[in-house]
């Protein structure tokens, strides 16, 4: 019996054998002059038989064989080409059944959909300078991650397993001066990394300082018409989970509002004037009335305080939204803005995908600013912001990515140690609005992320530009008439109850 190998080299010898001798004459019969011939010819297909009767192959000479004779050979050949298993036909760890020459270059499924880079664009500020956040599948052994560690000379800071993506998340310090960019993109070359971007910076959406100290009354529950709604719902026992700086737990308008906290930065808590404020604007229920004064709050530090502003990374607000989703939260508030995140879009399509609610503030960043995230994300509920006499806030964000507005000038906030001040900010009206959000969700528990954006949108009073529009989407959010939308559901007790505990950690 010929082995396949030797068949092969059997054909080689054939064709070698009677291709100058073949090509004159086939070349001459077609009226083409005969090209120097370093190697035989490839045999592509046609050609069985004898006499004149071969048909043309694919890239091979037209006619038959050699005076008639050629083409029994080249039926020949063909078929002991033919015979042998196709190239490429291996396995995973070379050739299979016979199979000849070398493997083919493989390409791994993540490096074939590696089309687009996640490397910063040329000019981008909002990150931190010498980290890289890095996703690893979970089925990634300690010594590969060692050994990628050391590869691209990174030092670990710190992990967490991210139950949304089904991936551990890795925050690495680049020790040397290499760009993020640089690292970022060379880490993509590796088939161990499921993905590799920078740790971006995002800044929570509050104005200026206070503009002025008193008890005005809230303007903001007349607009919204929160007061008839509340005959309707409270929002009760619905958790609503807070991304921002830390809340002070204690304040008077808050006893008993929070359910839990989480602490996502791993450095020491210290309530903020932010987190406290966007808090007590959903779930208040003291000297100030939150838009659903009976929802539980999940408090999430994912923002360090600098200065009379706070900011957050890719990391932390990873791990903060992981944990909320973990707590069973129906509604996610977002009061910040920053660039556009690939981790951070992952791990909100998959929130959403569970029926978890994400609103966000639309941003502070004025008229000419791009588009600012997660606001800008398909599957956020981006808010605008607008005043006591329904004109949009001068330095809030514009586009068509904005669902609705509700009152952000000039309101009256919590602020730690028992205290209140007057600010704006686009992150206020994002409160409100997902306090309408735990409204709609105790009325009728079944209601999808899409079905919110849907009751909201059609409910607001158009404000500006007839119909939707980049000002105000659709328009002023009214609780009552979003609240009544719906067909009331019979009440239903809390499928979790709620702990007034607190799990801080990181």
């Amino acid at each position: 019996m010929i082995k396949r190998p030797a068949l092969f080299c059997l054909a080689l010898f054939f064709a070698a054998g009677f291709a100058q001798s073949a090509s004159a004459q086939s070349l001459k019969s077609v009226g083409v002059s005969r090209p120097p011939v370093s190697a035989p010819p490839p045999v592509r297909g046609g050609g069985s038989g004898g006499g004149g009767g071969g048909g043309r192959g694919d890239g091979g000479y037209h006619g038959g064989g050699y005076r008639g004779g050629l083409g029994g050979w080249g039926g020949v050949v063909t078929g002991i080409i033919s015979a042998l298993p196709p190239p490429g036909a291996y396995g995973d760890d070379g050739p299979v059944d016979g199979g000849y020459g070398p493997p083919p270059r493989r390409r791994t499924p993540q490096r074939q959909a590696r089309r687009n880079s996640n490397a910063p664009p040329a000019g981008e500020r909002r990150l931190v300078p010498d980290e890289v956040v890095i996703e690893l599948r979970n089925s990634a052994t300690p010594a590969q991650i060692d050994a990628l560690q050391r590869r691209f000379r990174l030092a670990r800071i710190a992990q967490t397993p991210s139950t949304l993506t089904g991936t551990t998340v890795f925050r690495w310090r680049i020790p040397d001066r290499r760009s993020v960019a640089t690292v970022v993109r060379q880490l993509e070359s590796d088939g161990l990394v499921a993905s590799a971007q920078p740790n971006y910076r995002f800044t929570l959406q509050q104005a200026a300082a206070a503009t002025r100290e008193g008890d005005p009354a809230q303007y903001e529950l007349a607009k919204l018409h929160l007061p008839e709604a509340h005959t309707l719902a409270k929002g009760d026992a619905i958790r609503v989970a807070v991304i921002d700086s830390a809340v002070d737990t204690a304040h008077p308008d808050l006893k008993g509002a929070v359910a839990a906290t989480f602490n996502a930065t791993g450095t020491p808590v210290e309530p903020h004037a932010h987190g406290t404020a966007i808090a007590a604007l959903i779930a208040a229920h003291g000297k100030l009335v939150g838009a659903a004064p009976g929802a539980a709050i999940l408090a999430i530090r994912a923002f360090d305080p600098k200065g009379g502003s706070a900011e957050g990374t890719t990391f932390a607000i990873l791990k903060g939204l992981d944990w909320a989703v973990a707590q069973h939260a129906r509604i996610v508030n977002m009061s910040f803005a920053g660039p556009a995140d690939p981790a951070i879009h992952r791990a909100l399509e998959a929130a959403h995908r569970k029926g978890v609610v994400l609103i966000a503030a639309a941003g502070n960043a004025g008229p000419k600013s791009p588009p600012l995230y997660p606001a800008a994300d398909p599957v956020v509920i981006a808010v605008t912001a607008t005043d006591a006499h329904d004109k949009v806030l001068p330095v809030a964000n514009r586009g068509r990515y904005i669902a609705v507005a509700a009152p952000g000038s000039d309101l009256l906030v919590a602020i730690p140690n028992g205290g209140y001040e007057v600010s704006s900010g686009t992150s206020y009206s994002a409160a409100e609005v997902s306090g309408i959000a735990a409204l709609l969700i105790q009325r009728k528990p079944t209601l999808r992320p899409d079905d919110i954006r849907r009751v909201l949108e059609a409910t607001a009073r158009d404000l500006g530009p007839k119909g939707h529009d980049a000002l105000f989407g659709a328009g002023l959010a009214d609780a009552y008439r979003a609240v009544l939308a719906e067909t009331p559901a019979v009440a239903a007790t809390p499928s979790l109850p709620v702990e007034r505990v607190s799990t801080d950690r990181h």
